[in-house]
């Protein structure tokens, strides 16, 4: 009978990646320089947010924005009009950015007197949170019409970020979705995340968020 070895690299491919994402923070926090790993599924509405946040902090903070697509430039091309720097990134068909290709993003796009730089991940729930980019904090946005029930379909990611963004609550009547249970599940999960309802239409909520953002930057250069 034929015998073969079974090797499982998948501890030591993150064991790499988490070593490298670690001297990336360390470093951008040498710098003063905060990044933002944002992440949800596609069409939760990220890049509306992320529009929104631009127009909250961008008077008052130095912003850049990082881009990633399996292909395309459609958000760059949204959020180029605002006037802050962006790159697009395209990652050659993986579902995920890790330190590395984080660290190829920030060199592209130039940092020199940033203060802020979003990284607006490619859009899953589930290899994203898999892999450490180097980020300051991590935040996601789940949309009322994914439904509340998705901390128990992907409870890793709701417990690798630092902030919940519920988005459009302006359309929770049409959907059943339970804000509280869906508290009580990302709390069993992550009982430090920050939750916050928002939506990115109208733009409830996110003066709460900016607020969260701005204290967030200030403690990371200030530490």
């Amino acid at each position: 009978m034929n015998t073969f070895r079974v090797l499982e690299i998948k501890k030591s491919v993150y064991e790499g990646n988490d070593a490298r994402a670690a001297a990336l923070r360390a470093e951008l926090k040498r710098r003063g320089l905060f990044l933002l790993n944002l992440m949800s599924s596609p069409g939760a509405g990220k890049t509306t947010t992320l529009l929104r946040t631009i127009d909250a902090l961008g008077a008052e903070l130095r912003m850049g924005v990082l881009e990633a697509d399996l292909d395309s430039d459609v958000d760059a091309r949204a959020i180029a009009p605002r006037g802050v720097k962006v790159i697009q990134l395209h990652s050659g068909g993986m579902c995920h950015l890790d330190a590395d290709m984080t660290r190829q993003g920030l060199e592209g796009l130039g940092t020199e007197g940033l203060d802020l730089v979003v990284l607006e991940n490619i859009g899953n729930l589930i290899c994203t949170a898999d892999f450490d980019t180097g980020a300051s904090r991590n935040a996601m946005i789940l949309s009322v019409p994914e439904g509340d029930d998705k901390p128990l379909k992907y409870p890793h990611m709701f417990s690798v970020v630092d902030a919940v963004l519920v988005n459009k609550i302006d359309a929770m009547d049409f959907f059943d979705f339970d804000l509280e249970k869906f508290t009580k599940r990302v709390r069993e999960l992550n009982p430090r995340a920050r939750i916050m309802p928002i939506s990115a239409k109208t733009g409830e909520g996110i003066a709460a968020w900016a607020e969260w953002l701005r204290a967030e930057v200030r403690g990371w250069k200030e530490a």
